[in-house]
């Protein structure tokens, strides 16, 4: 059995890359997630990987897409402004059902801001940063060990539903360090893409029935196939017939939306009976636990959800913990409250929502949430 050694968030993510199976990376250093890069730099190839950097995000993006269409895990890290680059060829990546990871460890902006200072500002653009109908998955961890769980999971969900997740992590728990084990081979899930065993010229890349995923073949194998950023039809080419597009549409959401039981993931504590539920996320999630524990001492009865999928956003779990709570409170590190509006859309009543922000490029903590809890 391996042993506990202290391990910053960003190398966790790295290594749990490796542990899911990635052997391809491709991206361009930018703070602060550059120690993925470093690590992927001088591990990959070790492990009969490949690394590569890039000239740019939107090269990074097209790069890895191709490497999973050629049967790699793969993946890239980046931070807010080579987020925004990567949206187009993640559109792409959308419609061509490419399994693919990005890391997007969260840092302050607009633009290049606080480069160094943590932010959870970047909420809405995970869901919402590509043009047009299209689904995606993020999640967000809280401490080291979840950077390497939830990238395991990041990459097993991307094969299973050849679907994109993002891991954003805030820079605070991407540097951060903390007493971790490895896992052994085996003791977490590892899941592998489902790949066509029929024959290869009646194969058709993509399955529009509701909930569908197609088998994946790889280029270079004996399935010859075709994949466009175009509408399409099932067998890869552009079709422009509306009831194609509908049915095309409608199953990129479809199969994620019929499987939430295994996407979507919270924490809960002291929530099953309290008065006062605090919704957090990222690094604030540590905060809110403290200010939680310090009103219980006080009388209060305060509880703390957890979100670790933040989409799709956990609807169910949110409107349960919430159903008993006479307040419920939205600590984030963003000005606008970005995902206190997800909340209030869920709660019974919107009004008994308060939230707390911070956006000064500094942690939050506990005691801006106490305030709120009274």
């Amino acid at each position: 059995m391996s042993t506990a050694k202290l391990i910053q968030g960003n190398a966790a993510i790295a290594q749990g890359a490796f542990y899911a199976g990635a052997r391809f990376y491709a991206g361009y250093p930018i703070t602060p997630s550059s120690e993925i890069a470093q690590i992927a730099a001088s591990e990959l190839p070790k492990l009969g990987g490949v690394f590569m950097q890039m000239e740019d995000e939107l090269a990074s993006m097209g790069a890895i897409i191709g490497a999973s269409l050629s049967g790699a895990k793969a993946f890239t890290a980046t931070s807010g402004p080579g987020f925004s680059l990567m949206q187009e060829n993640l559109g792409m990546g959308t419609m061509g059902e490419v399994p693919l990871v990005v890391v997007n460890v969260q840092r302050s902006g607009p633009s290049t801001g606080l480069a160094t200072r943590p932010a959870q500002s970047d909420m809405m653009q995970l869901r919402w940063g590509r043009h047009g109908d299209q689904s995606v998955v993020a999640l967000i961890p809280a401490t080291v060990a979840e950077c390497f769980e939830l990238t395991v999971k990041a990459f097993n969900i991307a094969e299973k539903y050849r679907t994109q997740v993002v891991v954003a992590p805030d820079e605070v728990v991407g540097h951060m360090r903390e007493s971790f084990r490895v896992p052994e081979p085996g003791e977490l899930e590892v899941v592998d893409r489902v790949k066509p065993t029929g024959d290869p010229e009646s194969y058709k890349p993509f399955d529009f029935t509701p909930g569908a995923v197609a088998p994946l073949a790889s280029y270079g194998s004996d399935y010859i196939f075709h994949v466009t950023s175009s509408m399409h039809g099932e067998d890869g080419y552009s079709c422009n017939a509306p009831d194609n597009a509908a049915r095309r549409v409608a199953q990129l959401h479809t199969k994620l939306e019929d499987n939430l039981d295994d996407v979507i993931m919270v924490k809960e504590f002291d929530v099953e009976d309290c008065d006062v539920l605090i919704v957090a996320y990222g690094v604030v999630t540590r905060a809110a636990r403290s200010a939680a524990a310090k009103a219980r001492e006080n009388g209060v009865k305060a509880g703390v959800l957890q979100l670790q999928t933040v989409w799709p956003f956990p609807e169910k779990a949110v409107a349960r913990a919430a159903a008993n709570a006479s307040v419920v409170v939205v600590p984030e590190m963003n000005y606008e409250g970005q995902m206190a509006g997800e909340v209030r859309k869920v709660v019974g009543d919107p009004s008994k929502v308060r939230t707390v922000n911070s956006y000064n490029g500094t942690i939050m903590f506990p005691d801006a949430i106490e305030k709120a809890l009274y």
